[in-house]
């Protein structure tokens, strides 16, 4: 088993994912670039230096995440932090607007075949790279399991009229990230004995590819809350916060 803590960051190839990576390799961990195209996950891993390295993982692929679980426990023999930030943000033609995937997303017009496929990726996903990682991290010294969330998906906010995003919390990215809170709760209280801390962080509204690159912050401010939450090994669990503090459910 390796002296050095270990990473693993889901869809950590480009944006928020790879600053994340970037910055967790910065404070001493080896990390581990999970991207669905391996090529892509070996140029960021390259990006980032020697204790970066790429795994293939498609969190919607049972036999991926099998695969990556096997090389953790055969090439490292530990993880102590999970960083799921793999997401997407609609199922749709690349390249669309913002606005075009709000309007797309509204409950009366969604496509059911796009909530399905945005869910598998955002919820069901962590879910099941979650459960496949649990035993390294249940043997970690301080292990940490951080769900890259946003601030869109909290119920108590959408139903303040006053919540100027409100209008956009349709029933694909927005109810997907509100499934999400509610999943990092369940594991939260069901790990709360245990030495892993579970914890939902938002990156705020960062230009990524999430949003077709219309978000106001950078990867770099993006980054911020989820890295302090993963490097956090004796705070809290169960939370939901942003860069600015606690946001509530």
């Amino acid at each position: 088993m390796l002296d050095k803590p270990v990473a693993l960051v889901t869809g950590a190839n480009r944006g928020i994912g790879l600053q994340i990576a970037r910055e967790l390799a910065a404070h001493g961990f080896i990390v581990l670039v999970g991207s669905r195209n391996l090529e892509h996950g070996e140029a960021a891993a390259k990006s980032i230096g020697a204790d970066a390295r790429a795994l293939q993982l498609d969190v919607t692929d049972r036999a991926s995440i099998a695969a990556a679980a096997e090389r953790i426990r055969i090439e490292l023999g530990r993880l102590d932090v999970l960083v799921n930030n793999a997401a997407i943000s609609h199922a749709g033609k690349p390249g669309r607007s913002l606005a075009e995937m709000l309007e797309s997303s509204r409950a009366s017009v969604a496509s059911l075949d796009e909530v399905r496929a945005v869910f598998e990726t955002n919820v069901f996903g962590v879910i099941a790279v979650t459960q496949a990682m649990l035993p390294f991290l249940r043997d970690a010294p301080a292990g940490r399991i951080v769900n890259v969330t946003s601030g869109v998906g909290s119920l108590t906010l959408n139903a303040d009229p006053t919540y100027p995003y409100r209008t956009g919390f349709g029933v694909v990215y927005a109810a997907s990230k509100t499934a999400l809170n509610a999943i990092t709760l369940s594991f939260a209280i069901e790990l709360e004995s245990t030495n892993i801390k579970v914890n939902a962080a938002s990156p705020g509204f960062t230009a990524t590819a999430l949003n077709n690159f219309e978000g106001f912050e950078t990867v770099e401010q993006g980054a911020r809350n989820p890295v302090r939450v993963a490097l956090d090994a004796n705070g809290p669990t169960g939370t939901f916060s942003s860069a600015d503090g606690p946001l509530p459910w």
